[in-house]
């Protein structure tokens, strides 16, 4: 029996691209919020920004997590 088609690569690549919609939604979420918070309230854009970028920087870490570990684990399955 002839095979028609191989599937070759790295699951781990196709497992990150699903693992990355989350944190694209996260920091879009994050985003929204301050835009609307700042249009609601634009004296507080100052007061709210820092919390944004911690934000921003803790959803990007788990993103770069999933992207290490998936390096990690593509080795041994």
């Amino acid at each position: 029996m002839d095979l028609v088609a191989a599937v070759e690569g790295s699951t781990a690549a196709i497992g990150y691209g699903l693992a990355a919609i989350g944190p694209g939604i996260g920091v879009g979420l994050v985003f929204s919020a301050y835009i609307q918070a700042t249009a609601r309230q634009p004296e507080s854009s100052r007061l709210t920004l820092p919390y944004v970028w911690i934000g921003f920087a803790v959803i990007e870490a788990l993103a770069l997590l999933g992207i290490a570990f998936g390096f990690i684990w593509a080795g041994n399955v």
